[in-house]
C-alpha cells in the first residue's frame, strides 16, 4: 500500500490515518482565534493544523474583488473586503508556524496562487496542499509540483477526468502523492458525500487515499477509515454560530475530540483479518460454548452409539463437530448420565 512521508511521519500503508484539523478561515482574520484553532486541535489529538494561504489579487479579477458581498456571512461590502479581512499577514503566518512546532503539531496550509505556495515552501511546511478550487489549475499544480514536496489534491467539484489529469500534473514531479475524496457544499448532504469514490481512486491511483469532509456530525470520517482513507480532514471552528461561510460545516473542539477518539477506536476494531479466538474469549468459550454430552449412563467397554449423545455447556470438552468420531468407539471409563466427555473418556 502506497506510503509519503510528511515530516517525520509515515502517512499511508498500514499507519494510522493522518487527522488533519482544518482550521481555514475560521480565525475570522485574528491571529488570536488562529492560536486557539491549534491549541484545540492540539487538545483533541489531532495530528496536524491546516490554514489557507491566498494573495488575494492573484486569486480573483479585479471585477470579482469589486463585486457586492452583503449576506450574512460578510466581513467587508465587496467581496474583496471580504476576502481581506480573511486574510493573515506573512509574519502572522510564521507566528503560527512557530505556534504549533512549539506545541508538537504538524503546520500545513493550502496555497491558492503561486506566491502563496512559494511563501509556504520558505515557510518550511512538509507538504503542500491544493485545494478543490484548484484541481484544474494546471499552472498551480505544476508551480507546486516541481518544488518535489508531496502534494496534497482536494478533489471537490470535480469529475474523475479532472482527478486524473491532477494527478498526472503531481506525477510528473514526484510520486508523493495524496487523492482526498471530497464534496464542496457547506454543510454537504449525506447523500452527496460518496465515501465509496475512496475506494475508486484507491482502485486507480498510485497514491495516498484520504477523506476530506464538510458534512454534519462525525459518523463520516469514521466511515471513511473504515474504508481505507489513511488521511482525514475535517474543518475545525471555536464556534458554528461565529460568522463566517465555514463554522456551519466545521466541528467545534468537543466534536473533533470525539472524531478523533472515534477514528483511533475504529482503526484496533478493524484488526488483522485473521479470524482466530482471542484470549479474552477463551472462559467465556469455556462457559458458553459446548459439549459433547452422555445422554444416559455408559458403562466402561460399551460401544457408543448416536443416541448416547448431546450437546451442551459448558465447553470444555469434545467440541461437538466430533461427535461422528465418537460414535462406534468404546467408553475407556465409566461414564455418567449428563456429564461432559472428554478424549480420555473414549478408547482410541
Amino acid at each position: 500500500m502506497r506510503q509519503i512521508r510528511l515530516g517525520n511521519r509515515i502517512v499511508g500503508g498500514d499507519q494510522p490515518a493522518f487527522i488533519i484539523a482544518e482550521a481555514g478561515i475560521n480565525h475570522q482574520g485574528d491571529l488570536n482565534i488562529a492560536r486557539d484553532l491549534i491549541d484545540t486541535a492540539v487538545s483533541a489529538g489531532a495530528d496536524a493544523v491546516k490554514f489557507q494561504k491566498r494573495a488575494i489579487h492573484r486569486v480573483w479579477t479585479r471585477g470579482a474583488l469589486e463585486r457586492a458581498h452583503l449576506d450574512y456571512a460578510s466581513f467587508g461590502k465587496t467581496c474583496g473586503e471580504h476576502w481581506e479581512a480573511l486574510e493573515l499577514t506573512e509574519d502572522e503566518y510564521r507566528a503560527l508556524k512557530k505556534h504549533a512546532d512549539d506545541h508538537g503539531i504538524m503546520f500545513l496550509a493550502s496555497g491558492w496562487d503561486e506566491r502563496s505556495m512559494d511563501f509556504l515552501d520558505e515557510l518550511g511546511v512538509p507538504a503542500f496542499s491544493v485545494a478543490s478550487a484548484d484541481l484544474t489549475n494546471a499552472p498551480l499544480i505544476e508551480h507546486t509540483a516541481s518544488k518535489g514536496k508531496p502534494v496534497m489534491l482536494s478533489t471537490g467539484m470535480a469529475s474523475i477526468e479532472d482527478v486524473q489529469r491532477a494527478y498526472d500534473t503531481v506525477k510528473a514531479c514526484t510520486d508523493d502523492i495524496a487523492i482526498l475524496q471530497c464534496t464542496s457544499t457547506y454543510p454537504c448532504k449525506f447523500e452527496h458525500v460518496n465515501l465509496r469514490a475512496i475506494q475508486t481512486f484507491a482502485d486507480r491511483f498510485d497514491a495516498v487515499i484520504g477523506y476530506s469532509g464538510h458534512e454534519l456530525g462525525i459518523v463520516v470520517p469514521v466511515a471513511a477509515v473504515a474504508l481505507g482513507a489513511k488521511i482525514v480532514e475535517r474543518h475545525l471552528t471555536l464556534d458554528r454560530a461565529m460568522k463566517g461561510s465555514d463554522h456551519a460545516a466545521s466541528l467545534e473542539p468537543n466534536g473533533l475530540t470525539r472524531m478523533v477518539r472515534d477514528i483511533r477506536h475504529i482503526e484496533e476494531a478493524m484488526g488483522s483479518g485473521i479470524k482466530e479466538i482471542v484470549e479474552d474469549e477463551i472462559p467465556m468459550k469455556r462457559e458458553l460454548g459446548k459439549s459433547v454430552v452422555s445422554t444416559s449412563a455408559i458403562p466402561k467397554g460399551t460401544t457408543i452409539t448416536r443416541d448416547m449423545l448431546t450437546a451442551r455447556s459448558p465447553g470444555d470438552g469434545i467440541a461437538p463437530w466430533r461427535i461422528n468420531d465418537i460414535v462406534g468407539r468404546k467408553a475407556a471409563t465409566d461414564i455418567e448420565e449428563d456429564v461432559v466427555i472428554h478424549d480420555e473418556d473414549i478408547c482410541t
